[in-house]
């Protein structure tokens, strides 16, 4: 069954600018393979409305709905992020790092190191509220290799049914085949740093 998973653009204006610059990322991604909405629509499990409304940035996508479509296209999240900005610099400042926020599910996500095609490794920051909880069908890549570092509050991860309870400090390393949830368990936001390495 199709899900749309997206929710409506805020009004801030960067946000609006960013969501612009995706959808015709997307739009070009689709265009190059050749598919049409609703071929894409088969092959990520997204609706051809939902698509198309992503594409033409009348919808902010979700965190769940870009990791699909990353899926789809063979590219990490910080991958398909850094494609809608000029170009990825060596030093990257820290009012400089990118955001992305998905209102619908209470994740803020920096790019820290924003990813470089010949690199296979970026650093990730995630923020979660309190109680948002955040599943993923698949990795965007099989096989990705993933160090989440918690900085402050609790974290739930749960990945192949085993649930990893983390605290402040502490790190887990997996590597991602299937399904993934990310919750936030704690009464307090929770912070933590995401290590990505492709296999």
């Amino acid at each position: 069954m199709k899900q749309d998973v997206a929710d409506t653009a805020g009004p801030d204006p960067v946000d609006a600018r960013l969501d612009a610059r995706l959808g015709t990322r997307l739009a070009e991604l689709r265009a190059e393979r050749g598919w049409s909405l609703g071929e894409l629509a088969e092959r990520s499990g997204i609706s051809r409305s939902t698509l198309s409304r992503a594409e033409r940035a009348e919808i902010s996508p979700t965190a769940s709905l870009l990791n699909r479509l990353c899926g789809v296209y063979g590219r990490t999240m910080s991958q398909l992020l850094s494609e809608v900005e000029p170009e990825p610099a060596q030093l990257v400042r820290a009012a400089e790092q990118q955001m992305w926020r998905d209102s619908a599910s209470g994740f803020v996500r920096r790019s820290v190191s924003p990813p470089h095609p010949g690199l296979r490794g970026e650093l990730v920051e995630g923020r979660l509220t309190a109680g948002a909880d955040i599943a993923y069908d698949r990795p965007p890549v099989p096989g990705l290799e993933q160090h989440i570092w918690v900085l402050e509050g609790a974290l739930d991860v749960t990945a192949q049914d085993v649930e990893h309870h983390l605290g402040t400090g502490d790190c887990l390393r997996l590597r991602v085949w299937g399904p993934t949830r990310f919750r936030c368990a704690g009464p307090e936001d929770v912070r933590y740093v995401l290590a990505v390495v492709l296999p």
